[in-house]
């Protein structure tokens, strides 16, 4: 396998089509599970990634993009080059690995991919699995961010976009805290104008946590407006759940996607803006 083999991988990557690139020059897989679990087993030659530095904490708000500076260290230590193509995957239903794919697109790396059903469904259909811990060799990455890239949003930017006609916010959290029954911040409901999609609905369980297949996502999508056409806002809590979500949208060729990175904690503990239920 050559680099040029990279240049056309899709963004979902099965297990069947991931195994024969192992060891290609220039692919990283990252495993975004505990580290407990990546000692265990993982795919091999992944590097394991701590998710808890993709995210930067400012209570409230516990799902903020981390800083410049925070990301050019993480990404320096794993390898990342800008050449680099990273498939990544974790065991937990694709947020973790999905968190990580939508911050390379916010800093502008062009080159990712995430493993269609992570880890089980790369061990459950017996591909190889290994314990030695790889240790990758540390580079320098440069990230230069703009003050508010394609793929993400603040809270300024949804007020902005509140009400618009071309805008759909995507709540992806379970339809009580879309409602307000189970309260995670100091005020409990949803973004006024905001659909409700759970994000395990995106899964398919038959087929060891896969997203389901294109044309029923789209029939979900559409039954709740959320049509390409419009520009998505994902959100969830802390951008971890909606983070699926974001991949899947993109992956169905949507071509405005953001995440709201600050999410709920952010939104629901602040009284200066406004909560349906």
């Amino acid at each position: 396998m050559t680099e040029n083999t990279l240049n056309d991988l899709p963004l979902l990557i099965e297990p069947d089509e991931l195994e024969p690139l192992l060891g290609t020059p220039g692919l990283l897989i990252l495993d975004l599970c505990d580290e407990e679990q990546y000692r265990r087993a993982h795919v091999p030659g992944a590097v394991h990634m701590e998710f808890s530095r993709l995210v930067r904490q400012d209570p409230p708000a516990m799902g903020l993009l981390p800083t410049e500076q925070a990301l050019e260290a993480l990404f320096s230590e794993v390898g990342l080059t800008p050449d680099t193509h990273i498939v990544a995957y974790d065991n937990t239903g694709g947020g973790r690995a999905g968190r990580l794919l939508w911050t390379l697109d916010v800093v502008g790396h062009p080159a990712y991919s995430m493993l269609n059903g992570g880890l089980p469904a790369w061990a459950e259909e017996g591909h190889p699995l290994e314990r030695t811990v790889n240790r990758p060799r540390p580079g320098h990455y440069t990230v230069r961010m703009a003050p508010l890239p394609d793929s993400r949003a603040d809270m300024a930017y949804v007020q902005h976009r509140l009400g618009a006609e071309d805008v759909c916010i995507l709540d992806a959290r379970s339809a009580a805290e879309y409602r307000g029954e189970d309260i995670r911040a100091a005020r409990g409901g949803h973004i006024p104008g905001a659909v409700n999609l759970d994000w395990m609905q995106l899964r398919d369980p038959e087929a060891h946590g896969r997203l389901r297949p294109a044309g029923e996502l789209m029939e979900m999508l559409e039954r709740i407006g959320a049509t390409p056409d419009k520009e998505i806002i994902t959100h969830c809590q802390t951008h971890h759940r909606s983070s699926l979500t974001w991949v899947a949208l993109r992956a169905l060729g949507y071509q405005r996607v953001r995440g709201y990175d600050g999410s709920w904690s952010e939104w629901g503990n602040d009284a200066g803006v406004p909560v349906e239920r």
